[in-house]
């Protein structure tokens, strides 16, 4: 019997405007895959606090949304980081996990980028930083708590280490833009044991999800379709 498949979004995202309105979901339904939906907290119908405390551990309601078994997993962005954090951990409940959106800054994170996005959605940001801006945008799509967001990128971070990169056993696919902002995809790939990397042809970071060769790479890296 075919394994459900676990989507977990990006900041600012979630199941429905990741997943959902792409059609991506169809697609799988389409194939026999069971689609379980995650929200992560801060998004979509999770819930929002406005403190940076309560997001030390993102993982959480991908946890409690699990079946017994293993699944496929794909996510985008902060739900590939987190994704990656609970298979440190918890590798066995993976079959296969495709990891799109990150890459280089899983190993060098960038927090002076940090600040400037958080001081985007809090309004402070010179007009001049076009990048921070998009994130700003975001953040305040109809549905998101722009404060819940910036507390999202408050929280405290801890980087990961060789040692919980070689527990991610599972076949990983990285898939990732020639012109995102968190590539290139091989320093990330070149840590995990069992890792390969799909580089997107004028792709950036936000474009990701709704590309073609993303899906297609996606649904057939987890045999959802024909390779």
């Amino acid at each position: 019997m075919a394994l459900p498949v676990v989507l977990v979004h990006g900041w600012g995202g979630s199941f429905e405007l990741t997943w959902q309105q792409t059609g991506f979901t169809e697609l799988l339904r389409d194939a026999g895959r069971e689609v379980i939906g995650i929200d992560l907290l801060g998004h979509g119908t999770a819930p929002k606090p406005h403190e940076p405390e309560a997001y030390a551990d993102l993982t959480t309601r991908i946890v409690d949304a699990l079946p017994e078994g293993q699944v496929d997993a794909i996510g985008f962005s902060l739900g590939a980081m987190t994704l990656l954090r609970l298979a440190t951990v918890q590798p066995e409940r993976f079959r296969k996990l495709v990891l799109a959106g990150i890459g280089r800054n899983v190993i060098e994170p960038d927090e002076e980028n940090a600040k400037k996005i958080i001081a985007a959605v809090e309004g402070t940001a010179p007009d001049s930083d076009t990048g921070a801006l998009v994130f700003a945008q975001y953040a305040r799509q109809p549905g998101n708590d722009a404060h819940a967001l910036a507390a999202i990128m408050r929280r405290r971070r801890r980087d990961f280490t060789d040692a919980e990169f070689a527990n991610v056993t599972c076949p990983t696919l990285i898939v990732i833009g020639d012109n995102d902002f968190a590539g290139p995809g091989e320093p990330l790939a070149e840590k995990l044991p069992n890792a390969t990397v799909r580089t997107l042809k004028r792709t950036d970071h936000f474009a990701t999800p709704e590309s073609f060769a993303f899906i297609d790479a996606a649904l057939a890296y987890i045999d959802a379709v024909p390779a």
